[in-house]
């Protein structure tokens, strides 16, 4: 008899907005969950959120922007788990600051790759092998909607979010075939913590969308969910956007 072991789910970002939501939906789906963030009483509110719900849950720090953080924090979460195994990988965390090209620094552009493209990059790195060699496993990519449709002064975050679409269907030709289903979910303006500074310049934006509103965290971790899922067993290197119909419309 095969020995059964613990299913976990490493969710980046997941100390609050999209992430936590995200979290919260896994353990609530069986897995236990590495929360991984930078804010160590925002992270031990979704460990707690999740444990009264009757979870399982680990807080693991990292600065994403650093890549030897990344690194600490792929060896943190195989001490700590133990004999579990890693079987989903959602990489939420990113972010940067909105500049024009000629004001975006050099320093800035780095780091807008590094938490986007590069975390993500050493995350897969380090916990797919593992789903491919055990037949199973599922990762998301939490994308933007800037990787289809731009805009200006957003240059280095739209850039570093279309890489990662495209090594989305890169490690689908790499560990697809092997068990490891690998999707995006692409989500336009969310009602975050995050994004509420700058709410008022989209204001535009949300009165020309078909669904009149952003969204709340929760629509968008629900798709997350159903593409680790079982039903969608046969969804590989996809794309689901989640942007009340932002990119089907052109405003007239």
């Amino acid at each position: 008899m095969s020995e059964t072991r613990e299913s976990w789910a490493v969710v980046t970002g997941s100390t609050s907005g999209i992430g936590r939501e995200t979290a919260v939906g896994l353990a609530e789906d069986g897995f236990a969950v590495v929360v991984c963030g930078r804010d160590h009483d925002r992270a031990e509110e979704t460990v707690k959120r999740i444990e009264a719900a009757g979870g399982k849950a680990i807080a693991v720090l990292a600065d994403l922007t650093d890549p030897a953080a990344v690194r600490a924090l792929v060896a943190e979460v195989r001490e700590r788990i133990g004999d579990g195994t890693v079987d989903v990988l959602v990489n939420n965390a990113g972010g940067g600051e909105f500049a024009p090209t000629e004001a975006t620094t050099e320093e800035r552009f780095d780091t807008t790759f590094t938490l986007n493209v590069k975390a993500p990059y050493i995350l897969t790195g380090a916990f797919a092998p593992g789903m491919a060699d055990r037949g199973r496993g599922a990762i998301v990519n939490v994308g933007s909607l800037s990787t289809t449709m731009a805009a200006s002064g957003t240059s280095a975050f739209q850039a570093a979010k279309a890489a990662l679409s495209m090594l989305t269907k890169s490690w689908t030709a790499e560990y697809g075939p092997r068990g490891v289903r690998v999707n995006s979910v692409d989500p336009g303006y969310v009602l975050t913590r995050v994004n509420e500074h700058i709410r008022d310049m989209f204001d535009r934006y949300l009165t020309d969308l078909p669904a009149g509103r952003g969204a709340q965290p929760e629509e968008v971790a629900e798709a997350i969910r159903f593409l680790i899922s079982p039903k969608a067993s046969y969804i590989q290197g996809a794309t689901l956007t989640v942007d009340g119909g932002k990119n089907s419309v052109v405003t007239m």
